[in-house]
């Protein structure tokens, strides 16, 4: 790494995570722009070859290719590290981007990788089966028993990874205890942030290694773009990750990271305000007849409440998941079909698996997040054919609690 470094944004040392969210990153262009630039260009003029040189070698920081750095997207790295209180940051071109670019990058055949087997789908699949093409062995063990994961470590274990909360049993784990279990071992400690996201939760308070992003959900915020991005030390992101980006391509566009950029901007007022919501559906859903059981960490009656409180600031999230009557009646099938019948009633709720949107959404995990795994491995997870998974948004509680309700009140006895 070079001591030719890029200028940063001179903040006071004491300002805010609010103020953090809509000033750090690059200084302003020589033509003094209040908004942040787009820079849509895929490479950049140099002086003279001396000086292309000196920059290729990495002997000075500066911007050469956009598939290794591009003013735009360093903008956005620079702010999403000082929001997770990090040193560096990766973008890259989606979240499971940025999960494939942490293990090509920390990885090799015959290392073994323990996880949470309440991990979103695609990210179990990356595990199980695509990294294991490698000769990468992975063992996933339960989300909140710490004993679990410290009994699953290995010689050759050398990363933990977790996401909290998870998607969409919203399952809590200790940071804090995987951390240490992590350094008891000389592991790292890799946690998915993209449910709480650091207007929330800063796992690096609780001991975490590298936190992951999907950009696509909360940092956008309004559906717009894909995006993902891995914060972590200098040296670990800058000395292990930036190089197999730079070979790889997993790179963030310019265009998708100023979307995400104006979404850190209003991304602590959103998240506060649609988990306020949440947990007033929550509440709703927890009394409703037609409702089996309601997951949500806002809720005293949620396994793990008062864990979820002290890590995520008091807040719930915005994502409440819940499950329909119906399997002690008619098993699996019947639990499906009633499952099926309260989404396509909605009016509201768009039908769509992503999340994080201002717009809140409405899916069936067991058919689409978590399609593509074993009904084993569904179980395991948790995931039945009778739960519903809601990524709460900005409209009024009252239409989305009507909008449930048409489906709900007309389940078959």
């Amino acid at each position: 790494m070079t001591d030719k470094k890029l200028p940063r944004v001179e903040l006071p040392h004491d300002v805010r995570p609010d103020t953090v969210a809509v000033r750090s990153g690059l200084p302003r262009s020589q033509w003094g722009e209040n908004s942040e630039a787009l820079f849509l260009t895929s490479s950049f003029v140099h002086p003279d070859a001396a000086t292309a040189a000196a920059r290729f070698a990495n002997e000075e920081e500066a911007f050469v290719y956009s598939r290794f750095s591009n003013p735009t997207v360093m903008m956005l790295e620079r702010r999403l590290a000082a929001m997770e209180g990090m040193q560096s940051c990766v973008a890259t071109a989606s979240g499971m981007g940025a999960i494939t670019l942490l293990g090509l990058s920390l990885l090799a055949a015959g290392d073994h990788v323990v996880c949470s087997q309440s991990l979103f789908g695609s990210t179990i699949m990356l595990f199980a089966r695509e990294f294991a093409k490698f000769g990468i062995a992975t063992s996933f063990v339960s989300q909140t028993d710490v004993d679990a994961w410290r009994k699953a470590i290995r010689p050759e274990t050398k990363l933990l990874f977790a996401e909290t909360p998870s998607n969409p049993l919203t399952e809590v784990c200790d940071l804090r205890a995987l951390s240490k279990v992590a350094r008891e071992c000389g592991a790292l400690f890799a946690v998915d942030n993209c449910f709480c996201t650091p207007a929330l939760q800063r796992p690096i308070d609780f001991g975490a290694d590298f936190v992951i992003h999907s950009g696509t959900k909360y940092l956008d915020g309004q559906g717009r773009v894909i995006a993902g991005a891995v914060c972590g030390s200098e040296a670990l992101i800058e000395g292990r990750l930036v190089p197999v980006m730079r070979s790889t391509g997993i790179t963030m566009s310019p265009f998708s990271a100023w979307v995400v950029l104006k979404g850190l901007e209003t991304l602590a007022i959103r998240m506060r305000a649609q988990s306020e919501r949440a947990l007033q559906l929550a509440r709703w859903l927890e009394e409703h007849e037609s409702v089996e059981r309601v997951f949500y960490p806002g809720l005293a009656s949620h396994p793990q409440h008062e864990l979820a409180m002290a890590q995520q600031s008091g807040c719930g999230g915005a994502v409440v998941s819940f499950v329909v009557r119906g399997a002690a009646q008619g098993g699996a099938q019947t639990a499906r079909r009633n499952a099926f019948h309260v989404i396509d009633s909605t009016h509201l709720c768009s039908i769509t698996a992503n999340l994080g949107d201002t717009k809140t959404s409405i899916t069936h995990p067991a058919s689409t997040s978590h399609g593509r795994l074993s009904e084993a491995q569904r179980q395991a997870a948790g995931i039945t054919q009778g739960m519903i998974r809601l990524a709460v948004g900005l409209e009024d509680v009252l239409d989305l609690q009507a909008d449930l309700q048409r489906g709900l009140a007309s389940l078959a006895p």
